[in-house]
């Protein structure tokens, strides 16, 4: 559910069956980390995904062979609710090859794609396959003569060289394309965004490239993505992480929950724990982010270790857990449904839970 009213409104673009820019549902997306190799991991990490909400799903092809995979997860129909986008670097060919196998989209990047000749056959196949394209520039790859002409101001070069590329586009009158312009520097990236959102109306892909870890990735990505989402700048974004796919989607959507921007799965409140918390706060919480790890609904949850601020809290929570000594209490909508030993909570949450949902 969209509840922000402060986006810039973008040109409205397709993706598959999903519709992006012009104010539509800021979707989350993410990257496969398995090899077509390894098939099998592969579908299943697809399934994970989309059953943990991801709403646009990148695989990045590495040579020829990876066009028949992909020929084969489209007709299998893992993609016919959830868009497909294909990742090429350097093989135009495969950008070709990828649309006529069924991909919703693909990414290139002008820092290696081979030029706009190269560039206008792929414009010309997505317009026979009613695709579209990401114009996805890192600043890590940017293309060589632009830093030549800027005098090594990456910056400068990533901007431009994306400037490039959208006049392009709009010359070969092709406009379903979206674009990510993504620095590993999170000042750099939000410079970027910010730039790009000023000069052209075409949906922007958020991103923090090369983010990091688990836990620091996350927290760059939520400072990145969160002041960009904030100023109403963003139409899809990924939290690239150094660990599991869907622990990127589910970062995605902490920080549009957070922001206020979507409201999709859950959303925990717990306190840090003091001297005053008697239990063992921490086992309890990560064992209850185990049991909604799964869940699409939204629901939110108050966790709170002590009488100061937990039952105020837990009633504004749809659920919540307030505890006291020896016991703790249960919170359904603000009412306390009862009292429970402490070593029972958690099977007593959740039975309640399982009936509230």
């Amino acid at each position: 559910m969209e509840i922000n009213s402060i986006r810039k409104k973008t040109r409205e673009i397709i993706i598959g069956s999903k519709k992006i820019g012009a104010g539509n549902p800021i979707l989350v997306q993410s990257m496969t980390k398995n090899k077509f190799k390894q098939i099998d991991l592969l579908k299943e990490e697809i399934k994970e995904l989309i059953n943990s909400g991801c709403e646009v799903i990148r695989i990045a092809l590495t040579d020829k062979s990876s066009i028949n995979y992909i020929r084969s997860l489209v007709k299998e129909g893992f993609f016919s609710d959830t868009p497909l986008v294909a990742d090429v670097q350097f093989d135009f060919e495969l950008a070709l090859l990828a649309l006529e196998a069924g991909a919703h989209c693909v990414r290139i990047n002008p820092g290696n794609i081979g030029g706009l000749e190269k560039t206008a056959m792929i414009i010309k196949k997505a317009k026979e396959t009613g695709a579209c394209i990401r114009i996805g520039v890192n600043s890590g790859s940017v293309d060589k003569k632009y830093l030549k002409k800027y005098d090594n101001d990456y910056l400068r070069a990533m901007i431009e060289s994306t400037l490039e590329y959208v006049r392009f586009f709009e010359n070969m009158e092709f406009y379903n394309f979206k674009i990510s312009a993504k620095a590993s520097s999170v000042m750099d990236t939000i410079y970027a965004y910010r730039t790009l959102s000023e000069k052209i109306n075409y949906p922007l892909h958020l991103g923090v490239t090369e983010a990091g870890s688990k836990f620091s990735g996350s927290i760059k990505s939520a400072v990145g993505l969160g002041i960009l989402l904030n100023e109403g700048i963003g139409d899809t974004l990924r939290v690239s992480l150094t660990d599991s796919s869907v622990d990127e989607v589910k970062a995605g959507y902490c920080i549009l929950n957070s922001l206020g921007l979507r409201q999709f799965g859950v959303n925990i409140i717990s306190c840090p724990a003091c001297g005053r918390t008697r239990v063992d706060l921490k086992t309890i919480t990560q064992e209850i982010e185990r049991i909604t790890g799964k869940m699409t609904k939204p629901l939110k949850i108050a966790i709170m270790g002590c009488i100061v601020n937990g039952p105020g809290e837990a009633r504004e929570a749809d659920i919540g857990i307030a505890f006291s000594i020896k016991k703790a209490a249960i919170f359904v909508k603000g009412k306390i449904l009862r009292s429970v030993d402490v070593k029972d909570i958690v099977t007593e949450f959740k039975h309640e839970l399982e009936k509230l949902m």
